[in-house]
């Protein structure tokens, strides 16, 4: 007879040979002192044992392999996404700019980024990371370049904005595909929640770094630096282990019914072919768009109420601060009830946080307000995150959090667009703009839950794999695939080793 016997390791420590002491065949037992669970079963000849840790907070994760490193160069590469508007704001003031065209040049990296954030997803799903990340990285630069040479030019200007927004590094949604290959499955969740606590910083520190530039040099330096940024990140992150080694899920892997009956996962439609995962867009651009809206409602509400320190700065920061605070929260908890029940009930909730804007009360009760309608944001991302990678067809997950990059600014820019037409008649009416965004998100995602399941989750276990080979294999061709079971140089959350004996 022979045996052989999968291992999958995941936490610090190795409690392999007490889970073997057990010798039950079917068993799942807390070993005590290291807080780490055992399951031990018997799959036609091979006993497939996997040990998880139990160590899921914050600091479990990013002690794991390279996640500080990946973490840090996202949020570096980043950073100019929340420099760039208020950066070409001041640098095309200062050359002597009118405000319109200071609004088309910031519609053109818009509109560049909405476009190119798909199309670069895809091509890393075709191509890999490495490759698109730092084409992107370089041309972003160049556009950065332009717009910081020729801020008084109004061509040149446009055409560096939309090349900073059209090749800006698909790092977010790159970091996303790569989480379920750095971290246990059983910190998917803490990851993907610190994730979004961290991408809150972005927009607070983004502008706050471009004032301080322009209150102490020329503020077109403050473009110079985002490009250097730009390339600064997406190469700590390119230059990874993880990013190097990432790989599209093959259809196969994936049981969703995306494969298209086996033929390629190169649909012209990509991500957007999977009914749940359009409707989950749609409903964050509902959830983009009030967040737009509220930020027109702060800089009005501001201008109004000479007595609120900070001003509408006050009112947003407390908004972000809140949202981080709510990502920190929800990552802490593990989760029972599905993810997609998860989103939209957490949709409900932010829509529920957001109805005290309707009262427009005075500083003191604003500020309350902004803070309670920043708290459902994050949450709320971190959970999509996970409903994305489960509804995404098979090869196509990069392209599918841009699309969520996509939707959320176009939803952000409408709803500042709608909120700005009515705020100068009333600010109540500005507030009902930004609710209703989010609302209609939760409607939509509670009335179509049914179609935010994946129809098969995918396959990623060592168990999936070894239940599928024959009882009858012969030793030989067993043999063959145990020493073909070596440790990949992508497999960073667990070491997966094959033991081959005979009796």
């Amino acid at each position: 007879m022979h045996v052989r016997l999968h291992i999958a390791v995941g936490g610090e420590g190795d409690p392999v040979q007490r889970a073997l002491a057990g010798g039950d065949q079917d068993r799942d037992d807390r070993l005590p002192g290291d807080a780490t669970s055992w399951t031990a079963a018997l799959v036609g000849q091979q006993l497939v044992i996997r040990i998880t840790s139990l160590h899921m907070g914050y600091l479990s994760v990013l002690r794991a392999p390279l996640v500080t490193r990946l973490l840090a160069g996202t949020l570096t590469g980043r950073l100019p996404a929340g420099m760039t508007v208020v950066a070409i704001a001041l640098a095309l003031r200062a050359a002597g700019a009118g405000y319109a065209q200071i609004g088309l040049t910031t519609a053109c990296y818009a509109i560049a980024a909405a476009i190119g954030g798909p199309v670069l997803g895809r091509a890393v799903d075709r191509l890999g990371q490495p490759r698109v990340l730092l084409s992107s990285a370089v041309v972003a630069a160049g556009g950065y370049v332009l717009l910081a040479l020729a801020p008084g030019s109004a061509a040149l200007a446009m055409a560096g904005a939309a090349l900073a927004g059209l090749a800006m590094p698909p790092l977010e949604p790159c970091l996303r595909a790569l989480w379920p290959e750095i971290v246990d499955e059983e910190q998917l969740e803490t990851a993907y929640a610190l994730d979004s606590a961290s991408q809150q910083l972005l927009y607070v520190a983004g502008p706050l770094l471009v004032a301080g530039i322009a209150a102490f040099g020329p503020a077109r330096a403050a473009l110079w630096l985002a490009a250097g940024l730009g390339l600064a990140g997406t190469l700590v992150v390119a230059t990874s282990g993880p990013a190097r080694a990432w790989r599209p899920v093959a259809a196969s892997a994936k049981g969703d019914g995306s494969s298209n009956g086996g033929r390629s996962p190169h649909h012209w439609l990509g991500p957007l072919r999977s009914r749940g995962l359009v409707l989950l867009l749609l409903a964050f651009a509902g959830t983009g768009w009030s967040v737009g809206g509220q930020n027109i409602l702060f800089v009005a509400y501001a201008q109004e109420h000479h007595g609120l320190p900070g001003g509408a700065g006050l009112l947003l920061a407390l908004a972000a601060f809140a949202g981080l605070l709510g990502a920190l929260a929800y990552g802490a908890v593990r989760w029972k009830r599905p993810t997609s029940t998860r989103t939209w009930a957490l949709a409900a909730g932010m829509a529920v946080c957001y109805l005290p804007l309707l009262t427009v009360p005075g500083p003191l009760g604003m500020s309350l307000a902004a803070t309670l309608s920043g708290l459902g944001l994050a949450p709320l991302l971190a959970a999509a995150f996970v409903l994305i990678a489960e509804l995404a067809p098979a090869g196509t997950t990069t392209e599918a959090f841009a699309w969520l990059v996509t939707v959320f600014s176009t939803g952000n820019a409408l709803g500042s667009a709608a909120s700005g037409v009515v705020v100068g008649s009333s600010l109540r009416a500005a507030a009902l703009v930004a609710c209703a965004g989010i609302t209609a998100g939760a409607v939509l995602l509670l009335l179509c839950r049914r179609w935010l399941h994946p129809a098969e989750p995918a396959l990623r276990e060592a168990t999936s794999e070894s239940s599928e080979s024959p009882e009858s294999e012969s030793p030989e061709s067993e043999s063959a695939e145990s020493e073909s079971a070596e440790p990949t140089e992508g497999s960073y959350p667990a070491a997966l080793s094959a033991v081959s004996g005979h009796s």
